[in-house]
C-alpha cells in the first residue's frame, strides 16, 4: 500500500512537470508560428490545428471509455485545453493577418 502510495505521487509530480513543459513549447512554438506565417499558410496551419483537435478528441474519448471512473476529469481538462489552444491559434491567425510588416519566417 505504502508503495502504491508513492508510485502514485512519482506519477502526479511527473505529469504536473510534463505539463508545464508541454504548454510553454506549445505557445512558443505553434501559435507564434501561424503568427509570423499567416499571410501564406493560414488556411494550412488552420487544417492541421482542426486535425489535432480530432486527434485530441479521439485519444480522450478512448481514455474516457477505458478510465469511466475519471472521465469527467478527462473531458474537464481536455475540453478546457481545446477551447484555450483553438483560441491561442485563432488569435494568431488575426494578429497575423492584421500586421502588413511581419516578414514571416519562410522564404518563397
Amino acid at each position: 500500500m505504502a508503495y502504491q502510495k508513492s508510485a502514485s505521487i512519482g506519477i502526479a509530480f511527473l505529469i504536473g512537470a510534463a505539463t508545464v513543459a508541454e504548454f510553454v513549447a506549445k505557445d512558443v512554438s505553434s501559435p507564434q508560428t501561424v503568427h509570423l506565417n499567416a499571410k501564406k499558410r493560414s488556411e494550412t496551419l488552420m487544417f492541421w490545428v482542426n486535425i489535432g483537435m480530432i486527434e485530441s478528441a479521439l485519444f480522450v474519448g478512448i481514455a474516457m471509455a477505458i478510465d469511466k471512473d475519471h472521465a469527467k476529469a478527462f473531458l474537464g481538462g481536455a475540453g478546457l485545453q481545446m477551447a484555450i489552444t483553438y483560441a491561442e491559434y485563432r488569435y494568431a491567425k488575426k494578429l497575423g493577418m492584421e500586421q502588413a510588416n511581419l516578414e514571416g519566417t519562410e522564404q518563397y
